[in-house]
């Protein structure tokens, strides 16, 4: 099953985003700040484009307001909506994911509860509640203290890259993830992540804005993807004019993203996968 991708972009590239994404990704917080924004995904909608919609606790560092966000799935019935999570707190967010399955939203609306823990028990427990729960559809965050832990290596970002997919693959490995599952990873690390992912079935969509940031600063991936990552966030400068040669890098590493997603001559080898 192809990956399904999406690529947060800022405000002047939203048009153009539907040529490269596979779906939209809606940042709700955002809805309620820049109407052009709220007019994109209203058109969206009319045109059958397929939607996810956060919380904003990436962007926020907590989820957004419960009434507003409410009020934005009634509004968009959104595919699928990420139901607010707690940032590595597992029992905030298993708290709340049990709250929200009890919450009447419109019945096309896809509800996914994101995992979030200090260890590996705490993922685990986490993804065996969600499911008892009745979400049919789970993701994982990109920059747990949890990966850098799990899997020491002198470069931060491959450390969390590596981690995500070590605590994945054992999930997988100790049948708490089946193959039937459906699975979102939000963000990534460095974009070289995704091929390690290629024969995970369950893996069923991806969002992220790296590609978009880099190229706005000017940086191209190499052939083997990034070494850092770029601290900045896609909502912080979102009415920002992009030039020409910014739109291009964006543009060139988006494709780069997509090739290697579906890349059949990359192989892999995985690496220090082997228990918790």
């Amino acid at each position: 099953m192809k990956i399904k991708v999406s690529h947060e972009v800022p405000l002047q590239l939203l048009n153009d985003s539907k040529q490269f994404n596979d779906y939209d990704y809606c940042l709700p917080h955002l809805l309620d700040i820049h109407p052009k924004y709220e007019a994109y995904f209203r058109q969206a909608k009319k045109e059958g484009r397929y939607i996810i919609m956060d919380n904003s606790l990436h962007e926020l560092g907590e989820a957004y307001n419960t009434k507003r966000l409410i009020y934005w799935v009634n509004e968009l019935k959104p595919n699928e909506f990420i139901v607010p999570d707690v940032w590595e707190n597992s029992v905030h967010s298993i708290r709340n994911a049990k709250e929200w399955s009890k919450i009447e939203l419109p019945k096309e609306v896809t509800k996914v509860a994101v995992v979030q823990g200090k260890s590996y028990t705490e993922f685990a427990s986490g993804y065996q509640s969600y499911k008892w729960f009745g979400y049919e559809k789970i993701a994982f965050s990109y920059g747990a203290s949890w990966f850098v832990e799990c899997f020491q290596h002198p470069n931060l970002y491959i450390a969390k890259m590596m981690g995500r997919l070590k605590t994945i693959t054992n999930l997988r490995k100790y049948n708490i993830i089946s193959d039937m599952d459906r699975v979102h990873l939000l963000g990534c690390n460095v974009p070289q992540e995704y091929l390690y992912y290629k024969d995970f079935p369950f893996i069923e969509t991806i969002d992220t804005s790296n590609p978009v940031i880099h190229g706005l600063e000017g940086i191209r991936y190499s052939e083997g993807g990034l070494l850092h990552k770029s601290n900045q966030k896609i909502d912080k400068d979102f009415t920002q004019t992009v030039t020409p040669k910014q739109k291009e890098d964006i543009l060139y590493n988006v494709e780069f993203n997509f090739t290697y997603y579906n890349s059949l001559l990359f192989s892999i080898y995985l690496l220090c996968v082997e228990g918790p």
